[in-house]
C-alpha cells in the first residue's frame, strides 16, 4: 500500500514537472520563431521601400525645379520691357539645361513587394498528435532487482526482466548511500549483474535499475529501489613491501620498477571457505615463478607461492598445489581477465592442530576454463591469506 501511494505521488510530481518544463520550452521556441519572422518582415520592408523613396525624391525635386522655372518665366513676361530680353534669355538658357521631359524609372506594380504571412495549420495537427502520444504511465517497470550477494568490500547486484515482451539492449544500474540525496551511475551495459566495489561494510546502500529497449534511445522507468549491504570487510594488500605500490583503498597492487622481489600477502586472513576470491589484472612481462593464489600463512623470504601450504596459478596458466605442478593447466593470464578461487571444506578424520587430515575442495577458474582438485592440509583453516608475486614490473592486480 505504501509503495503504491509513494510511487503514485512521485509519478504525479514527475509528470507535472516534465509538462511544466515542456510548456516553458515550447513558449520560448514559439517566441523565438515569431521574433525571427518579424525581423524578416522588417528587412524586406526596408529593402523594398528604399528605392521607391529615392524615386519619389527625384520626382519631387523635378516638380519643384519645374515650378521654380515656371514662376521665373512668368516674371520674365510680366517685367519691364527693358528687363524682359535679359530675363527671357536667362529663362531660355535655364530651360534648355533642365530635362523636364524625363522621369526616373518607376517599377511596375507587379514588381513591388506585397508582404504576407504563410501559416500552415497542419502544425497544430502534428503537434496535437505528438502531444497525445507523448509520455506513458507504467504500472510495473520491465526490470527489477533480483539479488544482492555480499562480497568483501563489495556487493554483487543481480537483476532480471519481468516483462517478457520487453527486449533489453542495455541496462543501467545506479546506487547511493541511504543518507545521500542523489543516485549515481555505477554500471551501463548488457550484463544482468555487476560487482559494486568500494562500498563500506555495514552501511546500507540503495540500488535501482532500468533498461533501454532494443533500438530505442530513452530509458525505461526505474525499478523499485532496494537496500543492499555487505558485512564483510574489504580485502587489502599488506603495505610496506618495497616491490609493490598500492592504491588508496589498498585493494589494488602494482608491481613497480624496484629490483626487490618477494610475495605480497593480504593484510589479514580475510578469505573464508564458501566465498569466491577474485583477481583482475593488467599484465606485464610474464615469468614462470609468477603466482596468484591463497596460503595458510604469511612466510617471508619466499619469492613465489609455488610452495607448501599454498595453492596458486602462474601467469602462464600452470596450477601449483603445495609447490607441485598439476598436469591440468589453465589458459595464460590476460589483461582484464579474472582469476577466481572457490573452496569448500571436505574433512577427513579428526580435526586438530596437531596433525589431523583437513581437505579443501578447490576450484580455480580463468578465461572460461576451470580446474578442480582437493588440497590436503595438516591443520584446520577457517580463514586464509591471499598473495601474489611477479618478477617484472607492470603487473597490476585488483582483488575482491
Amino acid at each position: 500500500r505504501i509503495q503504491i501511494k509513494d510511487s503514485a505521488t512521485l509519478t504525479r510530481d514527475v509528470l507535472e514537472q516534465h509538462f511544466s518544463d515542456l510548456k516553458g520550452t515550447l513558449k520560448k521556441l514559439l517566441d523565438e520563431r515569431l521574433m525571427s519572422l518579424l525581423q524578416e518582415v522588417d528587412v524586406i520592408e526596408q529593402e523594398s521601400i528604399k528605392p521607391l523613396d529615392e524615386c519619389q525624391k527625384l520626382i519631387e525635386h523635378g516638380v519643384s525645379t519645374a515650378d521654380d522655372l515656371l514662376r521665373e518665366g512668368e516674371s520674365a513676361v510680366d517685367g519691364d520691357v527693358g528687363q524682359q530680353n535679359e530675363k527671357l534669355c536667362n529663362f531660355t538658357k535655364k530651360a534648355l539645361h533642365i530635362q523636364l521631359d524625363s522621369l526616373p524609372e518607376v517599377p511596375s506594380l507587379v514588381d513591388v513587394p506585397c508582404l504576407s504571412a504563410q501559416l500552415d495549420d497542419c502544425l497544430l495537427t502534428i503537434l496535437k498528435n505528438q502531444i497525445f502520444r507523448h509520455g506513458t504511465v507504467a504500472s510495473r517497470p520491465p526490470v527489477q532487482l533480483e539479488e544482492f550477494v555480499e562480497k568483501p568490500g563489495g556487493i554483487l547486484v543481480r537483476w532480471c526482466k519481468v516483462d517478457d515482451d520487453f527486449t533489453a539492449q542495455d541496462y543501467r544500474l545506479q546506487y547511493r548511500r541511504s543518507s545521500a540525496s542523489h543516485f549515481e551511475d555505477v554500471y551501463v551495459g548488457s550484463e544482468t549483474e555487476f560487482m559494486v566495489l568500494h562500498v563500506d561494510p555495514n552501511v546500507d546502500y540503495q540500488f535501482r535499475v532500468c533498461a533501454r529497449g532494443d533500438g530505442r534511445q530513452e530509458w525505461s522507468p526505474w525499478s523499485v529501489p532496494q537496500l543492499g549491504r555487505t558485512t564483510l570487510v574489504p580485502h587489502e594488500w599488506t603495505t610496506g613491501l618495497e616491490g609493490y605500490s598500492l592504491s588508496s583503498r589498498r585493494n589494488i597492487a602494482l608491481r613497480n620498477d624496484s629490483q626487490s622481489c618477494g610475495v605480497l600477502y593480504s593484510k589479514a586472513p580475510t578469505y573464508f571457505c564458501g566465498q569466491t576470491l577474485t583477481f583482475r589484472q593488467t599484465v606485464g612481462q610474464p615469468d614462470r615463478r609468477d603466482s596468484l593464489g591463497v596460503c595458510v600463512e604469511q612466510r617471508n623470504g619466499d619469492d613465489s607461492l609455488q610452495r607448501d601450504k599454498a595453492v596458486c596459478i602462474s601467469t602462464n596458466g600452470a596450477v601449483f598445489v603445495n609447490g607441485k605442478e598439476m598436469t591440468n593447466q589453465l589458459p595464460a593470464v590476460t589483461s582484464g581477465s579474472t582469476v577466481t578461487f572457490d573452496m569448500e571444506v571436505v574433512q577427513l578424520g579428526p580435526c586438530s592442530n596437531e596433525g589431523g587430515n583437513f581437505k579443501l575442495r578447490v576450484t580455480i577458474s580463468s578465461n572460461n576454463r576451470e580446474v578442480v582438485f582437493d588440497w590436503v592440509l595438516d591443520q584446520c583453516c577457517g580463514s586464509l591469506y591471499f598473495g601474489c608475486s611477479f618478477s617484472y614490473p607492470g603487473w597490476k592486480v585488483l582483488v575482491f
